[in-house]
């Protein structure tokens, strides 16, 4: 008896690649990713592998001579976290030059709430810090400033379906807006020692990067080592490094020229389509942020030991991650709802007709996630793994997670409403 032979299908390489890619562009998968790293690095900070874990964490790597014998931690967050501004930069600059933010009237009010968002939770901290005797706590103002972009739109994808989709735009603008300002007070604020002639020398391999870029390099063996030294004296300078990231990702051309173009698809009748290298590359540069740089960032940043009940309770105490909670919880939705409703009333400012206030309410808690930026800006106000870092990060872990359960447990009712009403998915 003859058998027909068995045919096994096998996915070629690009079609492998193209699912990849398709998974980590959803905004759930990066939420879950970020929250997966942060589990584990709280589990192995807090059983026997605690000294391994710290171990790899601060084992020093990289050449002295460049000043570049950081850790492994460090390298995560400057490093890292300078290809995730890249994509950020890459993001910011075709929001503005032909996204979200290209007509200001229609972007007037998130922007508007995006400030009111960064006020009041700094606000907040500074008077618990003030309130206190604890030397030196308002240098960490800043922390409960940020919305974590990857968090607050997984957050929302997940519970808030059947919502207007205006929201997720109003949320996608108000965090572009806050990412703007958190890197502005990252480059102005917790720059130590400034080096001006580093940064001076860091605008040469700048240049020339902004000169491949606009004339349409995309070749990474030219691009790659002009980042790299950008990076590096960035570095040098006293600057955070992960502020070249966002200068590197400000010259690339966002409209498709001659030149500086790059074929997405095809139309109908098969006349090629042509983008601009921003959106190539932040597609590109966005699976690598989203599956690794981001996470490894999480994982080494989000280890804090909390050393039991007594360590939980003495960082409870503390004015720091005191602020941070109270700032993140109540100062993010407080600023973002306020600032809306006040500006709202304004003939210049116009809420989209489909949001309704507790919309705008649930959207301004989920704000309030403010994971991955909250932890660098910590470590820069206070220095990596000190008591006073350790208590900042259980006070981000905290105030994110309560924002996020109340914010997205919000959502998830008024996602319901809406579906029992008919609404069609977001």
């Amino acid at each position: 008896m003859s058998q027909t032979p068995r045919t096994t299908s096998r996915l070629a390489p690009h079609e492998l690649w193209r699912g990849v890619h398709a998974t980590a562009q959803s905004d759930a998968v990066g939420g879950a990713l970020l929250l997966g790293a942060t589990v584990v690095a709280l589990l192995l900070a807090n059983t026997p592998a605690a000294d391994l874990y710290t171990a790899v964490r601060d084992f020093t790597v990289g050449p002295h001579a460049l000043h570049l014998d950081l850790t492994i931690g460090e390298w995560a967050a400057d490093g890292l976290l300078a290809i995730f501004f890249f994509v950020v930069g890459l993001e910011l600059k075709e929001e503005f030059v032909a996204g979200k933010l290209h007509n200001p009237r229609q972007a007037a009010l998130p922007i508007a709430a995006a400030f009111g968002g960064v006020v009041t939770p700094a606000l907040i901290f500074a008077a618990i810090a003030l309130s206190s005797d604890s030397e030196g706590a308002m240098r960490g103002w800043a922390i409960p400033t940020a919305t974590d972009i990857a968090f607050a739109v997984a957050v929302l994808a997940v519970v808030g379906r059947y919502l207007p989709p205006a929201l997720r735009v109003f949320l996608l603008t108000l965090a572009i807006v806050d990412d703007l300002i958190a890197i502005t007070i990252i480059a102005i604020v917790y720059a130590e020692g400034l080096q001006l002639q580093w940064l001076l020398l860091a605008l040469v391999p700048l240049a020339l990067f902004a000169l491949l870029v606009q004339r349409g390099v995309i070749t990474w063996w030219l691009l790659a080592p002009l980042a790299a030294l950008t990076w590096a004296l960035v570095h040098a300078s006293g600057i955070h490094a992960t502020v070249a990231g966002v200068l590197l990702g400000f010259t690339v051309p966002v409209v498709a020229t001659q030149r500086a173009r790059v074929q997405s698809s095809t139309d109908e009748d098969g006349t090629p389509v042509y983008d601009g290298l921003t959106a190539y590359l932040a597609d590109q540069w966005g699976v690598f942020t989203t599956l690794v740089a981001v996470p490894v960032f999480a994982f080494f940043s989000a280890g804090v030991t909390v050393g039991g009940l007594d360590g939980f309770r003495t960082a409870m105490q503390d004015p720091i991650t005191l602020g941070i909670i109270a700032g993140l919880f109540l100062g993010k939705p407080i600023g973002i709802t306020a600032t809306t409703f006040l500006l709202s009333r304004l003939p210049a400012f116009q809420l989209d007709e489909s949001l309704r206030w507790p919309d705008i309410i649930g959207m301004g808690f989920v704000a309030g996630v403010g994971f991955t930026v909250s932890l660098l800006v910590g470590e820069l106000a206070y220095g990596a793994a000190s008591v006073a870092d350790e208590h900042v990060k259980i006070g981000v872990l905290l105030g994110s997670l309560v924002s996020a359960l109340v914010g997205g447990g919000f959502l998830a009712v008024r996602s319901r409403a809406a579906r029992a009403r008919g609404s069609a998915p977001a």
